[in-house]
């Protein structure tokens, strides 16, 4: 069977015993037992016993294969040659770089630049572009009359083509978009059914990488024709105090004669509440439930209760769905701004694009939670997707985490950024796209915004605001909850056209020396900053003199890590803190980016081998650079901040200026170099850098120890950090993050690789080439080491360090016990590691 079964929770299926007679209670043990029962038969029938729903995940044993395929729609198609994939897959993932691949020669609008020149990593330098085939086969059980058999597709790149039993029942153009197919009519109960999905990639279609195939899941849902639709529950919290929330619920369904009973859970499963309705307002139950002393999520808090919703027929139960959601009030007021469950706070929160480095864009929840996780400890607390729609396992992890989101749609309307955009569909796919992403998303507590585009060039002029008034009206319409914004960044055409005034909430895109003039011309009484930064940095270099500057560029394609520079349009973080802690109308930021991504890679778009981001407060492989903890300084109230930079390895440049920052939470700290103090640094405002960093801009460098003592507000020393200057290469350092991993096939341990030397200092500029090997039940999925100009494939089995790590990923089997990466280098101790997998 090419499936992986997702079995619900009996506690969310089961209709309460109390309330059935004797011969009822046993007829449903019975129906239950047998659903148990058939979950562990391997026949290729899908358990669709009694009156309840299947979902199913069609996850394993898809047939692959790129290029055109002129008869693999058909049903008896011959695919016995072709590549066996688990489905999320990124077909461009593993490469080669290439500098042809989507060469442009283009003017880059959004960077400010008029002169078209070539672009040759601009989308990542990956082979996305062309057509791929998927297929596989699956049964539906003949044991069941009037079921309804739906295909819910969370994401296919891109122009989906579907196909069952040799039938196209639909297709789908935005890559990012949530769709589904009513598929009853088109495959046979009781015999294998063929599934065909053609994707097409075309050229020029992106400004970054956007991947390629099947990434994200795809479901298979068995139910009865009378049920509730797909995305049909809606939950709302539309009145929430510390003693009472309201809780509605509004569940659309087909049929006639039914009625629906409700119950609320506790994040511990346990009753709180239930309700039953029979009369519904055309095919729309609409209830009310009053949660007593309720559990408010928030980013600190993050409570999620679960409603279960059950469809009758009499006694039949008919259908039945589980929707976890939080009870949490929003709102936004001019002047204070942003207010979660009554508290004004601003949004702390960065942009990520949806590639997860190495592994490219095929979704997976451990990377997914690495990455959350990483930002959670730097004190961030929301999540912008951009310039896409956001996947269901982001926003699950973000309700569970406790990250607010704004779940973004498009980055291009009518009008084109590329040549193959989104453009070419939005008069005829948009309504359908914003109506999926809403409906299949909305009970997220996380999500407290949508973003109807970004940057889009409609901005100008009377037909621009007409298609933004649109947007948000089917955002209303759909979900009247939350409010809508758009990413600006022309500000003055916005100012003058209206069409920033009409917006909800008024995001601006940079552009800080226009944040009073926007504050004073738009309504709104408030301004979001739904993208800032850009600054622009490589982990682990540094370059002299440190002074701030734009668009710099260096013979060796990196950036510098004392975070002084940035893009033409753009700015450095200081800038934006000014802003978040002066102005109460300024609700918060969205910082471009979390993490680096493939393709974009600014300043140098115009120049081979670099193929991806240096905007990342973390590089392609999850690493933290020093930005990291500038963030972290000022965002984390949880624990202090202590960090030190440069490294201190700089074999002839002794004598030479070489500046110390120090990022930390505490207010002044005195650096010491070999014993000798320094001088103390005191926060100040003479300057954004002076207030948000210390800075020893004269320090003279020799080799040894370079320490940084911290002062807390009585003048006691608090926390001290130091370097070494690190002799030569001499054993090879393992770290994961997780030791232990599920053994589903899927999971992942991410393992840092660094090199120390004989006294077990790290050693900041090793570049020695590693190679990797693993045995026992577990495989080498992939390596990345975080350098934008290298074009060693992720999936090799060496790769050079880069500013002395780079980061191995392993992935487990089905089957449980330890695997063991070793990882040896020449002329170096080479050193293994175990984890294991239940």
């Amino acid at each position: 069977m090419n499936v992986t079964t997702k079995r619900k929770e009996l506690k969310s299926a089961i209709f309460p015993l109390k309330r059935l007679g004797s011969a009822s209670k046993m007829r449903l043990v019975r129906m239950f037992s047998a659903r148990l029962i058939l979950t562990v038969l391997s026949l290729g029938y899908l358990s669709t016993f009694s009156q309840t729903r299947t979902e199913t995940e069609l996850t394993e044993n898809w047939k692959f294969r790129r290029g055109n395929s002129e008869n693999a729609y058909k049903k008896d198609f011959d695919d016995s040659k072709w590549q066996t994939v688990n489905v999320p897959h990124d077909w461009a993932i593993a490469g080669p770089f290439d500098k042809e691949i989507d060469k442009q020669v283009v003017a880059i609008t959004q960077n400010s630049e008029t002169k078209p020149t070539e672009k040759t990593g601009r989308t990542g330098s990956l082979p996305y572009i062309g057509e791929a085939w998927y297929l596989t086969k699956f049964r539906v059980p003949a044991t069941k009359q009037n079921q309804k058999v739906l295909l819910v597709f969370d994401g296919a790149m891109s122009e989906a083509q579907v196909f069952i039993n040799g039938q196209q029942v639909g297709h789908n153009n935005y890559g990012y978009s949530y769709f589904f197919f009513d598929i009853t009519s088109k495959v046979t109960a009781g015999e294998f059914n063929s599934l065909a999905v053609k994707l097409s990639n075309r050229p020029k279609s992106s400004r970054w990488y956007p991947g390629a195939g099947l990434y994200r899941n795809v479901h298979l849902i068995v139910k009865d024709e009378n049920s509730i639709e797909q995305w049909g529950v809606s939950v709302t919290t539309p009145l929430v105090t510390g003693q009472l929330a309201k809780i509605n619920v509004k569940t659309r369904f087909s049929g006639k004669g039914l009625r629906l009973i409700t119950t609320l859970f506790d994040n511990s499963g346990n009753k709180v509440t239930a309700d039953t309705s029979v009369a519904s307002f055309g095919n729309e139950f609409d209830q009310n439930l009053a949660v007593s002393m309720p559990h408010r999520w928030s980013p600190e808090t993050p409570y999620l209760y679960t409603a279960v919703t059950e469809l009758y027929q009499g006694n039949q139960l008919k259908d039945v769905t589980k929707t976890k959601f939080g009870i949490r009030e929003i709102s936004y007021k001019p002047g204070t701004g942003f207010r979660l469950n009554g508290v004004t706070r601003k949004f702390k929160g960065v942009c990520l694009h949806h590639d997860l480095g190495p592994l490219g864009t095929a979704i997976n929840v451990a990377a997914l939670k690495r990455q959350l996780l990483i930002l959670k400890d730097m004190g961030c607390d929301a999540i912008r997707s951009s310039h896409n729609m956001p996947s269901p396992e982001q926003l699950e992890l973000c309700d569970e985490l406790g990250f607010m989101f704004l779940a973004e749609s498009f980055d291009e309307w009518a009008k084109p950024k590329v040549e193959n955009g989104y453009h070419l569909f939005f008069d005829s796919d948009a309504e359908k796209d914003v109506v999926n992403l809403v409906r299949a998303t909305r009970n997220h507590p996380c999500i407290v915004m949508w973003s109807a585009g970004n940057e889009v060039p409609d901005q100008f002029g009377a037909e621009g605001v007409k298609r933004a008034k649109w947007l948000q009206e089917i955002f209303h319409r759909e979900d009247p909850t939350r409010p809508v914004t758009v990413g600006m960044d022309q500000v003055k055409a916005t100012m003058q056209s209206g069409f920033g005034a009409l917006l909800d909430v008024p995001g601006l895109n940079y552009r800080t020396h226009l944040y009073e003039d926007a504050y004073k011309a738009f309504p709104q009484g408030f301004i979001l900053g739904s993208e800032t930064a850009s600054t622009v940095s490589s982990r682990g270099v540094y370059k002299f003199p440190v002074v701030f500057a734009k668009d710099k560029q260096y013979d060796d394609l990196q950036c510098s890590s004392y975070d002084m520079e940035c893009c033409n349009w753009s700015n450095l973080p200081d800038d934006d803190f000014v802003l978040q802690d002066d102005k109460s109308w300024v609700i918060g930021e969205f910082v471009w980016t979390g993490f680096d991504y493939l393709g974009e890679p600014t300043p140098y778009d115009d120049y081979w081998p670099s193929r991806s981001s240096y905007f990342g407060i973390c590089d392609l492989a999850g690493l933290p650079k020093d930005r990291y903890y500038l963030y972290r300084s000022r965002w984390n109230k949880e624990s202090p901040t202590l960090h030190l930079l440069p490294h201190w390895n700089w074999q002839g440049r002794e004598g030479q200026t070489t500046p110390v920052f120090v990022y930390t939470s505490y207010n002044s700290a005195e650096l010491f170099l070999n014993g000798k103090s320094l001088g103390v640094q005191k926060k100040n405002n003479s300057s954004p850098q002076n207030r948000y960093r210390l800075m020893w801009m004269d320090v003279k460098y020799e080799p040894g120890t370079l320490k940084v003592v911290a002062y807390d507000s009585t003048g006691k020393a608090a926390a001290e950090e130091k370097i070494v200057t690190a002799g030569k290469p001499y054993r090879i350092v393992l770290e994961a993050d997780r030791k232990t991993i599920n053994a589903d096939g899927k999971d992942l341990s991410f393992v840092t690789v660094s090199v120390v030397d004989k006294n077990g200092n790290r050693c900041p500029t090793a570049d020695q080439y590693l190679k990797f090997s693993v045995t026992g039940p577990g495989k080498y999925l992939a390596a990345c080491n975080g350098d934008a100009t290298s074009l060693v494939p992720f999936n090799a089995s060496g790769m050079k360090l880069f500013s002395g790590k780079l980061v191995v990923l392993l992935e487990s089997t089905k089957q449980a016990g330890a695997m063991k990466l070793s990882v040896s280098g020449s002329s170096l101790k080479s050193s293994s590691l175990t984890i294991s997998s239940k």
